[in-house]
């Protein structure tokens, strides 16, 4: 490990600000790595992300995310491919990438074993997915990427200006299935195209998106390989049943959806706009690879 301190990025409010009063506590326990701790400052997610790419460039030892799964994100952008390891405190409302790679669920736990893991100078290589958008740009992610009906609900929900909190969603969701058609998809993987007709895609390193909704229940991210769950010509009411069997992961049974597992996927449809981590990422076509043990994990 390089031997600069503990650069902390925390999102305020994330858990709607539920976990504010836990801040003390995680700092402290981080304090007990024997490392400097300072917390990083950023108004907005494109200020996060710019902060955590100068702390690595000046020589952090170690980023640690404090927040949900779109604060991962903006860690995750600064530390793969590097030799920066991450640490993860779960503090957000899904927190589906420190479910799927055995973060503790407790805050403070899992600031903990950080502050261990630093001491022990160990660590745990994890997968993670990159994209490559149309025009070149990089990107990654740790958990779930979504690019069928899930994507144009966050899209629609990101442009909504009432109602605030969750009503939003739900909103989104009432007025995406009035609109809900089929789709042509390209799809190709690891070579072989698999083009089709339908209203889902969810490529996978980790298993849930969306605060435990398991879309890819067996992806797994030190495997080396992509889930890719597709949902084909689903109507309304067959699309509002099976999604509460999102939760169990027992709608990868239904015959209109189909699983496959790949090292990279090409994925393209008209009007789609690909989400990741619950982060927008961009227009599709995506070209997205696994790429194995691209982070290290302080666990």
């Amino acid at each position: 490990m390089r031997d600069g301190g503990i650069a902390v990025l925390v999102n305020p409010r994330a858990g709607r600000g539920r976990h504010r009063g836990l801040l003390p506590g995680v700092l402290e326990a981080l304090g007990r790595s024997g490392r400097p701790v300072r917390v990083l400052t950023a108004d907005d997610g494109v200020g996060a992300e710019e902060a955590c790419h100068r702390a690595v460039a000046e020589g952090a030892g170690a980023l640690v995310s404090v927040g949900g799964d779109g604060t991962v994100h903006r860690a995750l952008q600064a530390v793969a491919g590097s030799e920066v390891p991450l640490g993860v405190v779960p503090a957000g409302t899904g927190n589906d990438f420190a479910s799927a790679v055995g973060v503790p669920a407790e805050a403070l736990e899992a600031a903990e074993a950080i502050s261990r893991a630093l001491r022990d100078g160990r660590d745990g290589r994890v997968d993670l997915a990159k994209v490559v958008t149309g025009d070149g740009a990089v990107r990654w992610f740790g958990a779930v990427l979504a690019a069928g009906f899930d994507a144009i609900v966050n899209e629609r929900a990101n442009a909504m200006r009432w109602p605030r909190g969750p009503r939003r969603y739900d909103l989104a969701i009432a007025l995406e299935l009035a609109r809900l058609r089929t789709r042509r998809y390209e799809l190709v993987l690891d070579g072989v195209e698999h083009s089709f007709d339908g209203v889902l895609v969810a490529i996978g390193n980790g298993h849930s998106y969306g605060g435990g909704m398991r879309i890819c229940p067996a992806a797994d991210p030190r495997d080396g390989l992509l889930d890719v769950v597709i949902g084909g010509a689903l109507g309304r009411a067959a699309l509002t049943r099976l999604r509460p069997r999102l939760r169990r992961g027992t709608h990868v049974s239904d015959p209109e959806v189909t699983v496959f597992r790949a090292r990279e996927v090409r994925v393209g449809a008209e009007g789609i706009v690909g989400y990741a981590d619950g982060e927008r990422v961009a227009a599709l076509p995506l070209t997205v690879s696994c790429e194995k043990g691209a982070v290290r994990l302080l666990i």
